[in-house]
C-alpha cells in the first residue's frame, strides 16, 4: 500500500495497520505528537486501520484539527472527573471550541465555581492513569438500550436524532463511557496541562424552553509552559477589555434601559467620527460613491432578497399601515434598490457604492458583550456592480484596499475562503464560477488562505479577513461576499456592450466589519493609547497654577487653530497629580505651563510614551505633531 504524505513524498507497507502504528515506525516525535490525522481529506482517528492506497497528514496541536481532537478529550476528562465525583450527574455535549472546550451538565445540586477546584483534582488523578481511549460502535438497538442503563436521557436523545443509516460510535476511557464521534488522543496523558475556567448557564440545545444546564469551561495544552502564557494573556486581555477601558476613557456605555444598544459618549463620538472620516477618505479615492438608505423596508423587499427565509429569526418588525416592515439587519436590499432606480450600462462599470449604514439584528441577551456583540451598529458597506470579466480585478482591488487599512492600524492577518454551505440559493453553475472568481483573485495577488468548507453566506462565496491584535488574539472583520444571486432575485439589469439586457454580478464587501465592533477591537488592541490621529484627546495643556492659564488658553487656540483636539486641566491640583491624571486618560502629549514657557513663550513638553521631550517653540512642536498625526 501507497501512502503519500502531505509534503509530497511517498511511503509503502505491507500489511494493515493503524495510523498511529504506522507513525510509531517513522518518527517517534511525531508519534508522540500526533493528536488525529487527515486521510483522502477526511479528518480521522489515530486508530484508524490503513487499508489500501492513501493520502495521509498527520495532525498535531498546531493544527486546528488536532488541537480540536486534544481539547476534546480533555472535555471527556471533565465529564469522566464530574461522574466519579457525583455520579447522578447526567451528560449532555462537551465539545472543543476556539480557545478551550466545554462540557454541558445537569447536576442533582447547586454547581457552583466553588466545586472547580475537586475538579481540576480528579481530572489530574485521571491524566496520571494514563487510561487508553477506545472507539466502539453499537447498533442503534444496543447503543439506546447502553444509554438507557446508564440513565443519561439527553445522550438517548441524541441517539434519537441521528440518521438511521449513522454509524453509532462511543469513546471509552477507564470507568467512563460517552456517545462520541471522535477523533480523540490515544491516552489522556497527553493532556500535561488543563486548567478549568468558569461556568455559566445554558440552555439544552441552545433552546430557551429546554432545562437550563450547567456549562463547565476550560482549556488544555501539550506544555504547562503554554497554558501559563495563555493565562497570562487572559489576564493583559482582562485589562484592555474595551467595556472598562471605554467605561475609564468616557467614550460609550450601555444602559439598563437598552441591553445591547451603545450609547456612544463625547470622546467616543469623535473616535467614530475619526474612523468614519478615514474611511470616506480611502473610498472616495478608490472611486466609490456613498449613498444612505432607509432603516425601515416593507416585509415585501424582504422577501425578494431572501433575508425573510433565511435570516428572519434575527429581524426586528413593525407594522406601519397595517402591513408589515422590517428593521434592517444588513444594508444589501437597499442597495439594490438604489442600483434598480436607474438604467445603466456596461460604460458605467465597476459601480462602486459605500455605505454607512446603522442596522440592528435580534442577539440573543447570553451573547451581548459591548461593542463587539451589539443589537445595533453601523456597518461600512459597499457594493459594487460589475461584469463577469471585472471580478477578479474587483477583488483583488478590495484586498488592497482592506489590506491598506490594517496596515494602517498594525494589524497582521490572514485570510479564509468560506464555500458553499447547505441552506444555499442559486444554481452550480453560479457558485462554481463565483468561488473560482475569489481563488482567481487570491491566487494572483499570492496569498495564503485556509479554505472553510461550507461558511458561505446563504447567496455566494466569501473571503474573510481575521486580525491578529497586540496581544495575539484573532477578531473576524474585513468580508468579500461574491453574489450571484441578489441581482437575479431583484432582477437587476444593465445594457452590454451588444445593446441587449444583460445580468451584473455583486459583491458584497466590508472593511472594519462594523465601526462599532472595529473600535472595541482597536480600544483592546491599543489598550486605550491611541496613535495621534485617532486620540479623542491628542494633548492635555497642564497650567502650573491659576496665573498661567492665560498663556494656556492662548496655546489652546493655536493649536485647534492648527487642527488639533486638545484641553486644560485648570484644577487647582499639584503638576504630579495633573500628570497622573493625564496619563491615566491616556493623552498622548502633555504640555507643562509655567513661569518660563510663559515668559519666552515655549512649551514644555510630555509624551505618553517616552516621557519628557524638553522645551520647545511652538513651531517645533507643531512639525513634530505633523509628523505623527495623519491619516
Amino acid at each position: 500500500m501507497i501512502i503519500t504524505m502531505k509534503d509530497g513524498s511517498t511511503r509503502e507497507i505491507n500489511e494493515v495497520k493503524s495510523i498511529i502504528e504506522f507513525v510509531k515506525g517513522i518518527d517517534k516525535q511525531l508519534e508522540k505528537d500526533a493528536c488525529a490525522a487527515e486521510m483522502n481529506g477526511e479528518i480521522v482517528d489515530l486508530r484508524t486501520m490503513i487499508t489500501s492506497d492513501c493520502s495521509l497528514n498527520i495532525l498535531t496541536f498546531m493544527d486546528p484539527e488536532g488541537r480540536a481532537a486534544f481539547r476534546h478529550t480533555a472535555a471527556h476528562i471533565l465529564a469522566q472527573a464530574v461522574k466519579r465525583l457525583y455520579p447522578d450527574t447526567k451528560l449532555a455535549i462537551g465539545p472543543a471550541i476556539h480557545d478551550g472546550f466545554y462540557y454541558d451538565f445537569e447536576f442533582n445540586f447547586d454547581f457552583t465555581i466553588e466545586h472547580l477546584e475537586a475538579l481540576d483534582v480528579e481530572m489530574r488523578k485521571i491524566i496520571n492513569e494514563a487510561l487508553k481511549l477506545h472507539r466502539f460502535s453499537l447498533s442503534r438497538e444496543a447503543a439506546f438500550k447502553l444509554m438507557e442503563e446508564k440513565n443519561e436521557p439527553y445522550k438517548t436523545e441524541l441517539i434519537r436524532d441521528l440518521p438511521v443509516t449513522a454509524e453509532i460510535s462511543f469513546y471509552e476511557q477507564g470507568d467512563y463511557v460517552d456517545l462520541c464521534s471522535g477523533p480523540h488522543l490515544i491516552s489522556t496523558k497527553s493532556i500535561k496541562a488543563i486548567k478549568l475556567m468558569t461556568i455559566a448557564g445554558a440552555y439544552w440545545r441552545g433552546n430557551e424552553k429546554n432545562k437550563m444546564l450547567t456549562r463547565i469551561y476550560g482549556t488544555a495544552f501539550p506544555r504547562k509552559s503554554d497554558l501559563e502564557k495563555y493565562l497570562l494573556q487572559l489576564e493583559e486581555a482582562r485589562r484592555r477589555d474595551h467595556r472598562k477601558v471605554g467605561m475609564e476613557m468616557g467614550l460609550f456605555t450601555i444602559m439598563e434601559e437598552g441591553p445591547g444598544f451603545p450609547f456612544f459618549l463625547p470622546k467616543g463620538v469623535i473616535l467614530k467620527n475619526l474612523l468614519i472620516d478615514y474611511w470616506r477618505k480611502i473610498h472616495e479615492t478608490e472611486g466609490y460613491i456613498e449613498i444612505e438608505t432607509p432603516v425601515i423596508l416593507n416585509r415585501k423587499l424582504w422577501e425578494t432578497s431572501g433575508h425573510w427565509e433565511h435570516y428572519r429569526e434575527n429581524m426586528y418588525t413593525t407594522i406601519i399601515d397595517e402591513e408589515e416592515y422590517a428593521i434592517k439587519p444588513m444594508n444589501c436590499p437597499g442597495g439594490m434598490l438604489y442600483y434598480k432606480s436607474s438604467p445603466h450600462s456596461y460604460k458605467e462599470f465597476p459601480i462602486r457604492i459605500g455605505e454607512l449604514g446603522l442596522v440592528h439584528r435580534h442577539e440573543k441577551s447570553g451573547v451581548l458583550h459591548g461593542l463587539m456583540r451589539a443589537r445595533c451598529f453601523t456597518q461600512d458597506d459597499a457594493h459594487i456592480f460589475m461584469t463577469e470579466d471585472q471580478v477578479t480585478d474587483e477583488i483583488k482591488g478590495v484586498i488592497r484596499l482592506i489590506d491598506k487599512v490594517y496596515s494602517k492600524f498594525g494589524f497582521k492577518y490572514h485570510v479564509e475562503l468560506s464555500t458553499r454551505p447547505v441552506n444555499s440559493i442559486g444554481s452550480d453553475e453560479d457558485w462554481e464560477i463565483a468561488t473560482n472568481g475569489l481563488v482567481q483573485a487570491l491566487n494572483e495577488l499570492n496569498m495564503n488562505y485556509i479554505i472553510n468548507e461550507g461558511d458561505g453566506a446563504f447567496y455566494g462565496p466569501k473571503i474573510d479577513f481575521h486580525l491578529e491584535d497586540s496581544i495575539g488574539r484573532t477578531w473576524q472583520c474585513g468580508t468579500i461576499q461574491l453574489d450571484f444571486q441578489l441581482p437575479l432575485r431583484f432582477q437587476a439589469e444593465y445594457t452590454g456592450y451588444d445593446g441587449r439586457k444583460h445580468r451584473p454580478i455583486m459583491i458584497h464587501r466590508v472593511v472594519f466589519g462594523s465601526i462599532e465592533r472595529f473600535l472595541g477591537i482597536l480600544i483592546e488592541h491599543y489598550a486605550g493609547r491611541f496613535p495621534l490621529w485617532l486620540a479623542p484627546v491628542q494633548i492635555k495643556i497642564l497650567p502650573l497654577s491659576d496665573r498661567f492659564i492665560e498663556y494656556s488658553e492662548s496655546v489652546m487656540i493655536r493649536l485647534k487653530v492648527s487642527g488639533y483636539r486638545c484641553e486644560i486641566d485648570k484644577r487647582d491640583e499639584k503638576i504630579g497629580y495633573k500628570i497622573r491624571e493625564a496619563q491615566l486618560d491616556k493623552i498622548p502629549y502633555m504640555i507643562i505651563i509655567g513661569q518660563k514657557e510663559k515668559e519666552y513663550d515655549t512649551l514644555s513638553v510630555r509624551n505618553l510614551e517616552k516621557g519628557g521631550l524638553g522645551e520647545m517653540n511652538f513651531s517645533e512642536f507643531n512639525k513634530l505633531l505633523q509628523e505623527e498625526n495623519t491619516f
